[in-house]
């Protein structure tokens, strides 16, 4: 009887086992199969790099440093860094984007970075991976070729990060949907870039900014919102700021005053994953702009985005 059971127990062993196998199989082949996906988008859009003209190269680095923030993911000089570093879900590296070693910036096109901002697909035909690409398509082609422009003037850096890998964990949460980190299947191929834009206090410019800055991208569409896609396990979810949410009862003056400090009229301490300190170099024009924004849309419950 002994052995009966014990010959009944290896061969549930042996059958796990192999359960295992095949769905650690499922899994790599899964997620390498979306990792690897192709988008085919647009025509590349024609847009003027304006390499020798000074204001146009200021305004992209006040727009890679200040509004879109890109600073914060590839480091002030644009060489790159390790965003997230999970033992369990993975690695994320922001690519180094300068003309140095190992750098992108004498590997890409401008048409390859045209792409990738416009629609968050690389070289290859790949999406992108967390780069917030899908706030980066509404700039407007100024703005487009001012951001490009100013890339291209940065002075080499060399660098030596490894690359950017799913582990255990996240290539299971991404082959079973679980992971939202492509950023190409978020963006609207045919409505992405946006019509010239003028630097003014109104409601249009706003939009603008509230979508290129990624106050949509955290909050939602709707502002109303939620758990942030893309966004490392340990962060915050975003704050509702439609009316009837947490800005109910503030005035631009409170608004614009919690972006400059960093903290509310409650005295609440805005956590760092808010890039407060960031915004809060933007002028008070834009800043109105943006409230102006805010204040357009129609209330939401939390979380609707």
């Amino acid at each position: 009887m002994f052995r009966k059971i014990l010959r009944a127990f290896v061969i549930l062993l042996a059958i796990l086992a192999g359960l295992v196998v095949l769905l650690a199989d499922y899994v790599y082949l899964r997620s390498e199969s979306i990792l690897n996906q192709t988008y085919t988008t647009p025509p590349v859009p024609s847009v003027a790099i304006p390499s020798n003209d000074p204001d146009a190269i200021e305004r992209g680095r006040y727009l890679t440093a200040i509004v879109s923030a890109c600073v914060d993911c590839h480091g002030k000089d644009f060489s790159g860094g390790i965003v997230v570093d999970d033992p369990a879900l993975g690695r994320i590296v922001a690519p180094n984007l300068t003309t140095g070693q190992n750098g992108l910036g004498s590997q890409r096109t401008d048409e390859d970075l045209i792409r990738v901002l416009r629609y968050g697909v690389q070289h290859d035909g790949t999406s992108v991976i967390i780069m917030p690409a899908d706030d980066y398509s509404h700039f407007d082609n100024a703005d487009l070729g001012a951001v490009i422009a100013y890339l291209r003037s940065l002075p080499p850096v060399d660098s030596d990060w490894p690359a950017t890998e799913l582990r255990l964990v996240g290539r299971a949460l991404l082959a079973f949907g679980q992971l939202d980190i492509l950023i190409a299947p978020r963006i609207n191929f045919a409505e992405a870039g946006s019509d010239a834009q003028t630097d003014a206090v109104t409601l249009e410019y706003g939009t603008y900014l509230g979508n290129i800055a990624g106050c949509t991208g955290c909050h939602g569409p709707g502002l109303s919102g939620g758990p942030i896609p893309s966004a490392p396990p340990d962060w915050p979810v975003a704050m509702n700021l439609t009316p009837g949410g947490e800005l109910v009862g503030w005035t631009e003056a409170d608004f614009i005053n919690t972006i400059r400090t960093g903290i509310n009229p409650n005295g609440y301490q805005l956590r760092n994953e808010m890039p407060w300190q960031t915004y809060g170099q933007m002028s008070d024009d834009e800043l109105k702009a943006i409230w102006l924004f805010i204040q357009s849309v129609p209330a939401k419950e939390f979380g609707n985005r």
